[in-house]
């Protein structure tokens, strides 16, 4: 599919240093686009990525003010900036979540006035109704099953209401709009410890500390029996380009349909870590839903793709970059 973007168009990243906006502004600076304003409300030194290649700015979103700042001459904009992490941080801070609602509004309403071409939004598959979420053995949640709306309390709504007003700016007043729903995306350089991380990154922290300590012990929250599918950060890059490029614009799901239980997430990183660890479970943590996975029948059909890098290959790249992390601070 031939990208709409000119190599000399003008791209803003919001949340640029982020896991995914990382990732998402170094794919632009390898294929050698020449105007990429990359922006994060984080100090530059906390940034996961770094590009030189950038105009690399700091700013809270959040306000109308400093939206209109960054999207001044901007051609395309995408927005990841959220305040997030995985289900440990947002099942205990559904109000920082919430808030998040400033950056996308305010970034749709300076998108408008500075006549952005085409805005992407990076939503989430929170948004779903809890009820289709109840058991281990889930049917993967297609598009419609966000309605009726019954979101992840606090991200999860935030989320959802976040995609009505980028179909009501596209509706009133012709912004191009794209909505992705993200599952679960995870790879190297990007949060592994401190309570916002994921499922596979926390995974495989615990492995490599329990080995590196000589503990050989593991906690995991709930059972094990939760099921989940994880999309590894490649595939997201790729996923989010061709939606952008694409004719399509209504939410689709961007996720693995490889579906996996938390038990069996973590004999994969001991396969990989050739180690067997006892299991302590901890059911007063946060866990979640019972079961998600992503139904991927519209991006088939839609884009002729879907996610294609099994969990194993990328937990192994995931795996081999948080050991070399953590083995620098011992």
């Amino acid at each position: 599919m031939q990208s709409m973007i000119n190599k000399s168009s003008h791209i803003l990243i919001a949340g640029a240093g982020g896991f995914i906006g990382g990732w998402l502004t170094k794919y632009f600076v390898d294929q050698g686009y020449q105007k990429i304003r990359a922006v994060d409300i984080k100090s530059r030194s906390d940034w996961y990525q770094v590009h030189p290649q950038a105009e690399n700015l700091v700013y809270d979103l959040c306000g109308l003010e400093a939206c209109d700042r960054v999207t001044q001459g901007v051609d395309y904009v995408f927005n990841l900036a959220a305040d997030m992490g995985g289900m440990g941080f947002i099942e205990n801070n559904k109000a920082a979540c919430m808030l998040s609602i400033l950056i996308n509004t305010h970034l749709l309403m300076a998108a408008k006035k500075q006549g952005v071409k085409r805005y992407f939004y990076a939503s989430s598959a929170c948004v779903y109704a809890h009820d289709k979420q109840t058991d281990t053995n889930v049917t993967a949640l297609k598009e419609e099953d966000a309605y009726p709306a019954m979101a992840e309390d606090g991200y999860g709504w935030e989320k959802l209401f976040s995609e009505r007003m980028c179909r009501h700016f596209s509706e009133d007043f012709g912004l191009d709009v794209r909505v992705a729903r993200f599952h679960n995306v995870y790879g190297p350089k990007g949060t592994y410890d401190g309570g916002r991380e994921k499922a596979p990154a926390a995974m495989c922290r615990k492995i490599i500390q329990a080995m590196l300590s000589g503990k050989h012990e593991i906690d995991i929250w709930g059972d094990g029996e939760q099921t989940r599918s994880f999309m590894y950060i490649d595939d997201c890059v790729e996923g989010i380009i061709k939606i952008f490029n694409s004719n399509f614009d209504q939410p689709i799901n961007l996720g693995s349909s490889e579906l996996v239980s938390i038990n069996q997430l973590a004999s994969i990183v001991e396969d990989i870590a050739n180690v067997k660890l006892k299991r302590s479970y901890d059911l007063t943590a946060p866990q979640g839903v019972r079961g998600r996975n992503s139904n991927n029948d519209l991006i088939l059909s839609v884009l002729n793709w879907e996610p294609s890098i099994s969990l194993r290959k990328g937990l192994e790249k995931t795996y081999a970059w948080i050991s070399q992390e953590l083995e620098t601070k011992v």
